[in-house]
């Protein structure tokens, strides 16, 4: 016994900035990014903070499942930083929505909806949870550095969410990580200690774009074809492939060296740009509203981030 997802839901902040709108604030331009990257646009927060964001798309997805708050077991919340370094940002929303279970965080960056779904197959798995909420959670605005051209206009605002109950929707699921952080990093706020001599870093992202293109197109390709092994499918049983929404370069990369065709890899880079681990699962949730999905369906979800981590995992709609 693992899970099957039956409900889903996601949320952004009100304000939308174009290419064109981040050209008045620094030295870009709409083609720069979009040719680039494939992003036209980005939500970011004006005001909303990261916890209405996750309650908005929790409560979204548990009305999309018929599930009442109260009938949950548990919450999960990926996100690499919360509103509160403490109470974890799972416990915001538990509050949120109503609900009184066990919750908690999972930081793998922007792996963590896969790793969450991992954990949470585990509680299945011992027979401890009926009904698992699952939200991701990332306010990118504020840990980037608005001055660096070359990784601001990358990311955006979001949260999103799925409803778990027990089934046998997960076939397969891989996880790895390559620990280091010369990649891909956020310093943390060290704070003002008058015993640490050490200047601390500036908390906002660094980022070696190189890099994280030679490793997020390795990853989708090996992690892809490791899970459908394991799972006993092959690239033509796929209904759709949902990757991490990190760059239309990566995702067009990983899709050549797959042989999939353009419609079966779905992206909303384009509107939303990355949004760490809330990617996929809004990526689910505006699909799932659209009624792309059928029952029976199999999904493929592709994520890598900082870590260096990388996940996937074959579900069956």
């Amino acid at each position: 016994m693992n899970f099957q997802i039956i409900g889903t839901g996601s949320a952004h902040p009100a304000c939308s900035k174009t290419n064109d709108d981040l050209s008045h604030l620094m030295e870009t331009s709409d083609e720069w990014i979009s040719t680039r990257t494939g992003i036209r646009s980005r939500y970011v927060s004006t005001g909303e903070t990261l916890t209405e964001l996750a309650v908005e798309a929790s409560r979204k997805a548990l009305e999309n499942a018929g599930v009442p708050a109260d009938e949950l077991d548990l919450i999960i919340c990926s996100t690499i930083r919360g509103d509160y370094i403490t109470p974890s940002e799972a416990c915001m929303v538990q509050r949120g929505i109503g609900a009184s279970c066990p919750a908690f965080d999972v930081n793998a960056a922007c792996s963590g909806f896969l790793y969450s779904l991992d954990v949470a197959a585990g509680y299945f798995a011992r027979g401890r949870v009926k009904n698992v909420l699952l939200v991701s959670a990332e306010m990118m605005s504020k840990l980037v550095n608005w001055k660096d051209r070359a990784t601001c206009v990358l990311f955006g605002d979001g949260a999103g969410a799925v409803v778990l109950t027990q089934g046998e929707g997960l076939l397969s699921m891989k996880l790895t990580a390559q620990g280091g952080a010369e990649m891909l990093s956020i310093p943390h706020v060290e704070g003002n200690s008058p015993f640490c001599p050490t200047e601390p870093a500036p908390p906002y992202l660094l980022m070696d774009g190189h890099g994280v293109y030679r490793f997020a197109v390795a990853s989708m390709e090996r992690d892809i074809l490791d899970v459908l092994a394991e799972a006993n499918l092959t690239l033509g049983d796929v209904s759709y492939v949902l990757p991490h929404q990190a760059n239309l370069r990566i995702i067009e990369a990983g899709r050549k060296k797959l042989g999939l065709p353009p419609e079966r890899v779905l992206s909303n880079i384009n509107r939303h740009g990355n949004m760490s681990s809330a990617c996929i699962p809004t990526l689910m949730d505006e699909s799932n509203r659209a009624g792309l999905f059928r029952r029976g369906d199999i999904l493929v979800l592709s994520a890598f981030g900082s870590g260096l981590t990388s996940a996937a995992c074959v579900l069956r709609w």
